[in-house]
């Protein structure tokens, strides 16, 4: 096969994949009455185990969830009064609390698909699928309006994982261990590359694998870096931080978690405010979803938009909505690299596209425009017919 004839292979191949976003898990977070707030304008951005004091500068930056946090009182009263709900872990003494509408699902532990800690030391297999899956019932029992969380570890995404402790067949079983099922992986800093940088995609390959995992029927959520949590010689960028979280939602994601920890070279558990660039990107990144809210939460159009990209080795992925008679695209390039894209929306003839965020405006002309991506840009379409 010549050169030329592999680029229109692989150009036909990308073409194929570009429309990443899919169906939302049926009923999606309004299946449980005291769950996720059951409100269009409302979007899950949640942080991972932080203080309920620091509720209202998380709030400032668009923060509305807590995850794997405890319940005491005082710790919901401060998260009530900032406007934050709570992912808690469930106990005898969190169950107490089963009434408070501030508490809006269970944490399911963390990373059991890990190989776990021995305690004469070293590292044995993963905790079962069977005995994650018998805990859930139990959680489930105990509250069935809420909810149960169940995050997994990097190896969803990463297959050279060293910290693995269970074969990738043993996921579509853990994925019954939890109504919203997450991941985390951490391109730039966890995923042990000196050029990490150039997998952020392993954040939508992730997500990609919890939904064809949970079979269509699952909530899925992922976590995103934002601090060098122990890696001395690399740190996300705002713009790593953006791709990522566009990656995700495009790919299917309902719901964003910010690692904001960093323990090297000094231990900060709210790194992410304490880095003011970060803590500025992250606000907006969570301000224009938040803007976006009643559209990312309503059904995709899976034949909305097709993109075709001028660089084979770049795909753009896309999403594309409906909603109060425009229709919106969500777009990435999804390598650390250029290209243009060619957009064929199929409804619109002739119509104005508003780059939102960017005040550019394109046009469709005979139904189609064009536009460029940097390394890892996003590009969200507002597109109406005239």
């Amino acid at each position: 096969m010549s050169v030329l004839q592999l680029s229109i292979v692989l150009v036909i191949v990308l073409m194929t994949c570009a429309m990443a976003g899919g169906q939302q898990a049926s009923g999606g977070h309004s299946q449980w009455p005291n769950g996720i707030p059951n409100d269009p304008a409302f979007f899950p951005l949640a942080v991972w185990v932080q203080e309920p004091k620091l509720a209202q500068d998380y709030k400032a930056i668009g923060i509305n969830i807590y995850v794997s946090v405890g319940a005491r009182q005082e710790e919901l009263d401060l998260l009530r009064k900032a406007g934050i709900k709570a992912i808690c872990h469930q106990s005898q003494r969190s169950l107490a609390f089963r009434n408070d509408p501030t508490i809006a699902g269970w944490m399911h532990g963390d990373e059991p698909d890990n190989a776990q800690g021995k305690p004469e030391g070293g590292y044995g297999p993963a905790i079962p699928p069977q005995k994650i899956i018998d805990d859930y019932h139990r959680i489930q029992a105990n509250d069935p309006t809420r909810p149960v969380l169940l995050n997994l570890g990097q190896q969803v995404a990463n297959d050279e994982w060293y910290g693995r402790g269970c074969e990738v067949t043993a996921y579509p079983e853990y994925a019954k261990a939890g109504d919203i099922v997450s991941f985390d992986v951490y391109p730039v800093v966890g995923i042990d590359k000196p050029d990490g940088e150039n997998y952020l995609w392993y954040v939508a390959k992730g997500v990609d694998r919890l939904r064809r995992w949970g079979g269509g029927n699952k909530i899925v959520w992922n976590c995103i870096e934002t601090t060098r949590i122990s890696d001395l010689a690399h740190k996300p960028t705002p713009h790593d931080v953006k791709a990522e979280v566009w990656m995700s939602l495009i790919h299917g994601s309902m719901g964003i978690i910010y690692f904001c920890h960093q323990f090297k070279p000094v231990e900060d558990d709210a790194a992410l405010l304490s880095d003011k660039e970060m803590s500025a990107a992250v606000k907006e990144i969570n301000q224009q979803i938040l803007s976006l809210a009643p559209v990312l939460n309503s059904p995709t159009v899976p034949d909305g938009a097709v993109v075709t990209t001028s660089n084979p080795l770049v795909p753009i992925d896309l999403m594309a909505k409906q909603f109060r008679g425009a229709t919106y695209v969500f777009a990435v390039a999804m390598r650390n690299a250029e290209a243009s894209g060619r957009f064929r929306i199929p409804g619109i003839e002739n119509g104005s596209v508003e780059v939102m965020g960017e005040g550019r405006r394109l046009e469709v002309q005979g139904r189609e425009f064009r536009d460029a991506f940097a390394p890892y840009a996003v590009h969200i379409y507002k597109i109406t017919a005239r």
